[in-house]
């Protein structure tokens, strides 16, 4: 697996409390071509699939559960953003080392603003432990 450390959006970032990526990638302007009346949109997840690697890297601890959504907007903050894909609430249970979340494996097929984030939502009590990594690949191994 290979990593841009431009495209590295959380790196063993501890989720205890609503929070979002640790990065938040922002895209170059599209552009308006020669000869053309509009802008070009941004669709990164249609073509080739662009791998996503989301991971748990430490046990999470005392919330109920937890639910990722990749986010876009055109504000840095990630403020007024829209979600691409949400993994609905991962149970306590399930957060351990190692585990994968499934829901996406790919940058959505979607429209996207010039910023690109991650947004972790704890339900429950706070956190007192957990790890999440997350960063988009050239190649995810199983």
């Amino acid at each position: 697996m290979i990593l841009n450390a431009n495209l590295i959006l959380s790196e063993n970032q501890a989720v205890t409390a609503t929070a979002l990526s640790a990065n938040v990638i922002a895209f170059n302007d599209t552009g308006t071509p020669p000869r053309e009346g509009s802008a070009l949109e941004r669709n990164l997840g249609s073509g080739t699939p662009i791998p996503m690697l989301m991971q748990v890297t430490e046990d999470f601890a005392t919330l109920t559960s937890l639910t990722i959504t990749l986010e876009t907007s055109a504000n840095e903050d990630m403020s007024s953003s829209t979600v691409l894909s949400s993994s609905g609430a991962i149970l306590l249970a399930t957060l351990v080392a190692g585990y994968r979340p499934s829901f996406t494996r790919h940058v959505p097929d979607a429209l996207m603003s010039k910023y690109f984030a991650i947004r972790y939502t704890v339900a429950g009590s706070a956190a007192t432990a957990g790890k999440m990594s997350a960063a988009m690949a050239t190649e995810v191994n199983s």
